[in-house]
């Protein structure tokens, strides 16, 4: 039988801040939120004494109680990476590589199977050990799951661990449908969001027992093959491993970037915005020597607005990393599917059918090589690399309105925090 951990940096962002201002995590109340933004930033972490008074996870700046007095850190990405790196080390003197899956940064899964007589500890012992390691060397608190599939290390994770005095929960099948069958809401479920949970009740069912004996056709009627995971993790399995998410490979790629931007932006400025977002995204296609198929844009506009999302899709005559190619398309894309007099707020931007640039073109008679533009932009990743990223920029990043400029010094949206 197989034993997992999966391990959880409490409250990271927040810990980390904490730990660097000699502070502890548990006493104190911090959050992480750039003061530059409005009050309807989202927090990007909570102490865990924010928690216990109530101040939830992600919530708003002026969400938080008037009359609880806090810490307010400004975001510093590239600080927890290095914190997250430090601590899957910690990991790798003990366990190899193949047997952690890391889930996100502040997460991950550990195949402790063969370790367990390897080390001569218990499974909860092994617990003890990774995350008092953790502790001791980095300041950061950490609770932890047991279990013997994944989804019930997942759950023991979520759900019991949560109330365990020691921060680490157990669960086996048996102990699973004995202690959480009848758990609710039926959410605080690994892969159970509200929309889930809302057609699950329309079919009067609230608890992991109900779904674990409901009419297994009717739940394939309703969810298609997501009604097999349902079905499995209701009743408390879980085939997959941690190998068979090494070995997994899919079929297609792609690549992405997306922006909530800090105003609502019109069509002219959204344009901008477009050009900006796809132009990055081709360089970053040439430095991963990657093609992509066709680009799909999706347009959110202002929250004023009732109007739904927008999405659309261009293909490529033939797969391509070339800006003269992609950017055109997109802009015309854009300018095919959005409302010209609406205001815009949010910017998603795909690659599709992404695959390995093999250096091979297959061009008709009145087509133009793209040798000359490539070897331009291998030149500014060159320099971009070298410098940094706003060592060259184009002239459009200084427009009103550009964005291009400030999220090169951002992390996933945030600032890194990196000293300039």
């Amino acid at each position: 039988m197989k034993t997992y951990l999966c391990i959880d940096l409490k409250s990271f962002y927040a810990s980390v801040e904490c730990v660097e201002r000699g502070l502890d995590p548990m006493t104190t109340n911090l959050v992480v939120a750039d003061p530059e933004r409005s009050d309807k930033t989202i927090c990007l972490a909570v102490s865990p004494s924010m928690k216990a008074l109530g101040v939830r996870n992600r919530c708003r700046v002026f969400e938080i109680p008037k009359n609880i007095e806090y810490i307010m850190a400004e975001p510093r990405m590239q600080k927890y990476i290095d914190y997250a790196a430090e601590i899957y080390g910690i990991y790798l003197r003990y366990i190899s590589k193949d047997d952690i899956h890391v889930y996100s940064i502040d997460e991950a899964f550990i195949d402790v199977t063969p370790y367990l007589t390897a080390y001569g500890k218990s499974p909860k012992a092994m617990a003890e050990m990774l995350i008092g390691k953790v502790y001791g060397e980095t300041g950061i608190r950490a609770s932890c799951g047991i279990g013997t599939n994944l989804y019930l290390t997942k759950i023991a994770l979520d759900i019991t661990a949560k109330h365990a005095p020691d921060f680490i929960g157990f669960l086996d099948e048996e102990l699973y449908r004995k202690t959480l069958w009848d758990h609710r809401p039926l959410t605080d479920f690994w892969r159970i969001g509200p929309g889930t949970a809302k057609r699950l009740e329309n079919c009067n069912i609230f608890t992991m027992r109900q779904l674990a004996h409901a009419d297994e056709n009717l739940m394939y009627d309703i969810f298609g093959i997501d009604a097999e995971l349902l079905i499995d993790h209701a009743r408390g399995r879980e085939p997959v491993t941690i190998a068979d998410i090494k070995a997994y490979r899919p079929k297609t790629n792609c690549l992405t970037s997306g922006q909530v931007l800090m105003r609502d932006y019109d069509f002219e400025e959204g344009r901008l915005i477009i050009r900006e977002m796809v132009d990055s995204l081709c360089l970053d296609l040439v430095d991963k020597k990657l093609v992509a198929g066709s680009v799909t844009i999706r347009i959110g506009y202002s929250n004023k607005l009732k109007n739904d999302p927008v999405n659309g899709t261009a293909a490529f005559d033939n797969d391509t990393n070339s800006a003269e190619t992609i950017v055109p398309a997109a802009v015309a894309l854009y300018d095919k599917i959005v409302q010209h007099d609406s205001k815009i707020r949010r910017v998603s931007i795909c690659c599709n059918r992404v695959t390995k640039d093999t250096g091979l073109r297959q061009i008709s008679f009145f087509d133009k090589p793209d040798e000359k533009e490539h070897n331009v932009q291998e030149a500014v990743l060159s320099i971009k690399k070298k410098y940094g990223k706003n060592a060259m920029f184009k002239g459009m990043d200084l427009k009103e309105g550009a964005t291009a400029r400030a999220r090169n010094e951002q992390i996933g949206g945030h600032k890194s925090g990196r000293k300039k």
